[in-house]
């Protein structure tokens, strides 16, 4: 990234702070925070982080600012921060670095020597930091410190092996701002991975070719020794695995006792019986052995597709057992593709190897059309103004990461001021975002508090089910609901950042937030309502007083409430985990006061509201099928002639695509329905209609027009 570019990054980054300090409540070094580790566990390098500003100064002095404990895998994270409140972007040395990581080695050494914690209140960032350290000594296999830096390192480091710590070992990954910029402009991108075969096994490793000289990609077979594996992935981690399969194991997957089993008992069988890795690179580097054979010095962009549970395993085995992997190999399938290919064909690889596991069609929830639905409606439709607002905005939903980012960066300064207007900072709804507020409010404040990665999966298998039984209750009216339910959740992460009581007693906030809104919503239900009036706050783009009353008295009686744990409990953070723990705030019984029969919404008139929201979502459809089915009337021959040579025309389709292609339009519901399930078949058996004429089948040409679509519905569309 060149210098103006990472100017340019670092000014959108004080930005982003700003707003990320506004709108939580946070200091600017929690804030800072928060936004490394999010990207970090986005990235691979961490798993969702904790928030523990340990400090203490001195001779000895230690600093550790967030933690957390994988007990599946047995790996502690701890971060530290190097956060400079300042406008300019400085540089971090080695001597910086070094010293930064000599702080969170002695607090390691701190937290494991017996009795020093226990010193400490179990609702304090010190105990939550160190709790593993401490009391599931023996759970304890690797540590990975991730070093946070807003300043720019003088030499890029990647993660390096440090001394054991007490017989742990220990990897040191670095974030600083260059590394940061890079990972946020690559709108979700695999960031960049060396592996040096060479350097790690000490020589390269030989591999089979197969590939013909014009393919598009190269392919090799290797067998990989067990030893080699573990240590790549010990020093990397999760960045090894490509997005949907790192999400799937460490939301979802527990180590494989069959894969352990084997190492064990017959190390030498591991080939045979298991199924190994499928990964792509963009490069190899390969050269000739002494016998002329093909072996691979290094590769650039690993990504391990397919065998991520494999992978993990054999390091658990190691770490965990002891095992000794020198007769362990893992056949490996690596597919190099050219680098204008690799987002065409990279995630074609990666769906195709997982279709024969449990990481299906529902794992690759990104491109699921429940988000594809969202992102259209939150194009369109107009909230109503905010207080103190003379014309309304919009709540833009990303469905890919950097969408918002990349919308606003092109055009003149006053198109960015404009679209800044239709889309405020303020109203941005990440996937993220709406799985939190959404499972929230539905009373699971217990899954949103055990992370991101898990939160999202709980919702998107929600959400899949959802759709599959009633895809048409995802409409305007849902929207508006989910917006409403966003809107309520920031303000009260807000409210609480900036309470007194907070303040003078910070920790567990994130968990204080979802379980109270979760109360509250469970207390509407409770009542025989079915929830508050989120009408309400959409219609007044703001949290209405006599809740925000509420909630100001609700919040610090719920953060004492989950901090008084059972007298078998140690760890509020995984207690706020649990099912039990919400099971039993949940029963409990607030001084709040009650709340207007107008704030909370009947259940019949719930009812009728979906029931409408169903039927306009029906004709939304309608319409949006027959503005495709137009789109597609210059190439009707072209897509008859494909679907026949896929055999996939019935007789109705066939006639069908004749009157089109005739100029016929609109077509009669028989016919529009006809093509609606070719193309629907089509799709699913990876036929994309933009290829008819690259790309702008999607489209009609740019004439405004009015058209009778229906004999019941008339539109002004784009032709």
């Amino acid at each position: 990234m060149s210098a103006d570019s990472l100017e340019s990054a670092f000014e959108a980054f004080r930005e982003e702070l700003d707003f990320t300090v506004e709108a939580s409540g946070e200091s600017p070094a929690a804030a800072f925070f928060r936004i490394f580790a999010e990207t970090a566990a986005e990235n691979g390098d961490t798993i969702d982080l904790i928030h523990t500003p340990v400090r203490r100064e001195g001779r000895g002095g230690y600093q550790v600012d967030g933690a957390a404990f994988d007990s599946e895998r047995g790996v502690l994270y701890l971060a530290i921060c190097d956060f400079r409140g300042i406008d300019t972007l400085e540089t971090i040395n080695s001597a910086d670095i070094d010293a930064l990581t000599q702080k969170v080695r002695r607090f390691i050494e701190f937290a494991v020597a017996p009795g020093n914690l226990e010193a400490f209140p179990a609702q304090s960032p010190e105990f939550e930091a160190g709790h593993a350290l401490a009391f599931q000594t023996a759970s304890v296999r690797r540590i990975r410190v991730m070093v946070f830096s807003n300043a720019r390192l003088s030499t890029r480091r990647p993660p390096e092996p440090a001394p054991e710590i007490t017989g742990l070992p220990v990897v040191y990954n670095f974030l600083d701002f260059a590394r940061y910029a890079s990972i946020v402009s690559s709108r979700g991108s695999p960031e960049p991975i060396t592996v040096d075969l060479q350097s790690l096994s000490g020589a390269p490793i030989p591999c089979l070719q197969a590939f013909g000289a014009d393919d598009d990609y190269q392919s090799y077979l290797i067998a990989l020794p067990g030893t080699l594996l573990a240590d790549i992935y010990g020093l990397y981690g999760a960045r090894l695995l490509e997005q949907n399969v790192r999400t799937y194991l460490q939301a979802r997957t527990k180590v494989n006792k069959g894969i352990l089993t084997t190492i064990k008992d017959a190390p030498h069988m591991f080939l045979a019986y298991n199924n190994g890795l499928t990964a792509t690179a963009s490069r190899v580097d390969t050269v000739r052995t002494a016998d002329g054979s093909i072996a691979i010095a290094s590769i650039d962009d690993l990504q391990i597709v397919n065998g991520g549970q494999t992978t993990a395993s054999i390091l658990y085995a190691r770490d965990r057992s002891g095992a000794d992997l020198e007769g362990v190999y893992v056949q490996m399938k690596l597919s190099v593709v050219k680098p204008e290919l690799i987002e065409k064909i990279v995630p074609q690889i990666s769906r195709f190897a997982n279709t024969q596991n449990k990481v299906n069609e529902a794992d690759f929830f990104a491109s699921h059309k429940f988000h594809v639905t969202m992102e259209q409606i939150s194009r369109r439709l107009t909230a109503p103004p905010r207080p103190g607002a003379t014309s309304g905005s919009k709540w833009f939903y990303e469905r890919a990461r950097g969408q918002y980012r990349d919308a606003r960066a092109y055009g003149t300064p006053k198109q960015r001021r404009d679209f800044d207007l239709e889309f405020p900072a303020a109203q941005l709804i990440d996937k993220t975002d709406l799985a939190k507020s959404e499972l929230t409010y539905a009373g699971l404040p217990h899954v949103v508090c055990q992370g991101a990665q898990k939160c999202f999966l709980h919702f998107a298998d929600k959400v899949e089910g959802e759709w599959a039984t009633s895809e048409l209750s995802f409409n305007d009216e849902w929207y508006k609901a989910a917006a409403a339910k966003v809107l309520l959740f920031r303000w009260v992460d807000r409210m609480v950042g900036q309470a007194d009581w907070y303040r003078e007693d910070r920790g567990y906030k994130s968990q204080t937030v979802a379980y109270t809104i979760a109360w509250l919503a469970s207390r509407a239900r409770k009542s025989g309502k079915a929830g508050l009036n989120l009408q309400l706050i959409w219609n007044s783009q703001d949290v209405p007083e006599e809740i925000a009353e509420a909630i100001r008295q609700l919040a610090p009686q719920i953060s004492k409430a989950i901090k008084d744990t059972p007298e078998t409990v140690r760890n509020v953070g995984e207690y706020c985990k649990k099912q039990a723990c919400w099971n039993l705030i949940d029963r409990m019984t607030f001084n709040v006061p009650e709340l207007p029969e107008a704030l909370l919404l009947d259940k019949e008139e719930s009812k009728t509201a979906a029931r409408e929201g169903r039927a306009v979502r029906q004709i939304d459809r309608g319409i949006e099928l027959e503005t495709r089915i137009l789109a597609l009337m210059p190439y009707a021959q072209k897509l008859h002639t494909q679907a026949d040579r896929m055999r996939l025309l019935s007789p109705t389709s066939r006639s069908a695509l004749a009157k089109l292609g005739s100029g016929k339009f609109p077509l009669p519901p028989g016919d529009t329905k006809a093509i609606g399930d070719l193309l629907k078949r089509m799709a699913e058996e990876g036929f994309d209609t933009a290829s008819l004429d690259g790309g702008s089948a999607k489209s009609v040409s740019p004439t405004t027009d009015t058209i009778k679509l229906t004999s019941t519905a008339t539109k002004v569309i784009r032709i």
